[in-house]
C-alpha cells in the first residue's frame, strides 16, 4: 500500500513540474543567457543599449560609449538670429547677447535714442483748474489756522438749532466742504448767518477739519 502511494505521488510531482517561460522572451534574445550577456554589455558601455533585433527610433541616442551622451537629434531648423524659429512663433531672441549684438550695434543704439529724443515733447505744468462748485484752498487754509477740536464753543451762538433742522440745512449743498465754504464766505466763524454752525466750533454741518491737520505733519 505504501509503495502505491508512493507512485501516485511521484506522478504527481511530475505532472507539476512544467518548463518555465524564458524571462528574454519579447524582449530580442532567444534565452536568458543571451540576454544577461548583453545586458553586462550595456552596463560596461561597450555595446548597443538596444536589443540587437531592434531598430533604433528616429532622433534617440541608442549608443553608450561610457563618455557624455551627445545631444539628441532634432528636426528644428537652425534659427537665425532676428528670426524666429518656424516651429516656435511669438518667440523672442531680444535675451540672446549673440543675437542682438549680430544685428545692433553702438551706431544703431545712438541713432535710435536720437529718434527717441526727437520724438519727446515736453509739456509744462499748468496750475490746477479751480474746484468746482467752490475754493477748496480756502478751507484746507482754515482747517490749518485752527486748533480746537469738534464740537468745542469758540465762538457765541444765538438758539439751538434742532438736529433734524441742521441736517436738512445741510443737505442743501451736497458735501461738508461745500458748506463750509459757504460759511466762510458769509460771515465765518464769526458769524453764523446761515445757521449752519450751532454750536459754535467754527466748523459747519459736519466738517472735520482733522484730515487736513494731519497731512501737514
Amino acid at each position: 500500500m505504501r509503495a502505491v502511494t508512493s507512485a501516485i505521488a511521484l506522478l504527481a510531482l511530475a505532472a507539476c513540474n512544467t518548463q518555465l517561460p524564458d524571462s528574454a522572451a519579447g524582449v530580442g534574445f532567444d534565452n536568458y543567457a543571451d540576454y544577461s550577456a548583453h545586458r553586462e554589455g550595456v552596463l560596461q558601455g561597450t555595446v548597443s543599449a538596444q536589443p540587437l533585433d531592434a531598430a533604433p527610433a528616429q532622433g534617440v541616442v541608442t549608443e553608450i560609449t561610457g563618455g557624455p551622451i551627445s545631444a539628441v537629434e532634432s528636426s528644428d531648423a537652425a534659427v537665425t538670429p532676428g528670426v524666429q524659429a518656424e516651429n516656435h512663433a511669438g518667440i523672442s531672441d531680444e535675451q540672446s547677447f549673440a543675437a542682438v549684438s549680430a544685428r545692433e550695434s553702438i551706431a544703431s543704439d545712438r541713432q535710435r535714442l536720437e529718434q527717441q529724443r526727437e520724438q519727446y515733447t515736453f509739456i509744462p505744468p499748468e496750475p490746477l483748474p479751480p474746484r468746482p462748485g467752490g475754493d477748496g484752498a480756502g478751507i484746507i487754509e482754515y482747517a490749518l489756522s485752527t486748533t480746537n477740536p469738534l464740537g468745542q464753543p469758540v465762538y457765541k451762538r444765538g438758539r439751538a438749532v434742532a438736529p433734524e433742522t441742521l441736517a436738512r440745512r445741510c443737505a442743501k449743498y451736497g458735501s461738508d466742504d461745500h458748506a463750509q465754504e459757504a460759511f466762510l464766505k458769509n460771515g465765518g466763524p464769526e458769524r453764523d448767518r446761515l445757521g449752519i454752525d450751532p454750536d459754535g466750533d467754527g466748523f459747519a454741518c459736519y466738517w472735520d477739519p482733522s484730515p487736513f491737520r494731519l497731512a501737514e505733519r
